[in-house]
């Protein structure tokens, strides 16, 4: 163990309520620093993403519900990698407690409504490509949830990768919403499902 870096596993107690399920949604005892990390990479990354999209000209012709969706999931997927990689997150998600693992599933098979807003509303009623996404997703979650421990990290990596590429080649959609498979599975895949140290700089005394 390092003598400048602790591992802090306590989870901070919640106030009741719905500000309680927030914060413990969000993760529980963030720190100031993680929630200007969040902020400012939300906006940095939301605003690349709209403005990609933008100059792509994609946009022309879309109905409100397709610009509703794009938005939508997009700011969802890139606050959700930057919030699922918190140590707040990490601590939460992955504590030592009977229904964590249920969680976590439940987690990851909500987004199955992504790829069911993307597919029909998008991608106008891409069954192909919902499916082969949804099959992805929960054989993929299954795999990693079920690594021993040690392997987690990288077998997660390596589902990630290997979603990433199959929609790349196989599940092709226009190359301005290519970002959508890579931010989705890195998310929930390897983000949400990977349980990392909460590591802390040490106090001296």
């Amino acid at each position: 163990m390092r003598a400048d870096v602790e591992i802090v596993w306590d989870v901070p107690d919640t106030p009741p309520g719905l500000a309680g399920r927030l914060e413990r949604f969000m993760g529980p005892g963030k720190s100031r620093s993680e929630s200007a990390v969040e902020t400012a990479g939300l906006i940095v990354c939301g605003s690349l993403l709209a403005a990609g999209v933008w100059t792509s000209g994609i946009w022309h012709g879309w109905s409100t519900a397709r610009y509703a969706v794009v938005a939508l999931i997009g700011l969802d997927l890139i606050g959700g990698v930057l919030t699922n990689a918190t140590n707040a997150a990490k601590r939460w998600y992955h504590r030592p407690a009977p229904g964590a693992r249920r969680a976590r599933l439940l987690f990851v098979s909500a987004h199955l409504l992504h790829l069911l807003a993307m597919g029909l509303v998008v991608l106008s009623g891409d069954w192909r490509w919902t499916l082969a996404n949804g099959a992805l997703l929960l054989a993929g979650a299954a795999v990693v949830e079920f690594t021993p421990l040690p392997l987690k990290r990288p077998v997660s990596m390596a589902v990630f990768t290997a979603a990433t590429l199959v929609n790349l080649f196989w599940l092709e959609v226009p190359s301005p919403l290519a970002w959508f498979a890579p931010l989705f599975f890195l998310k929930l895949l390897v983000c949400h499902l990977v349980p990392e140290a909460p590591l802390q700089r040490r106090h001296r005394a």
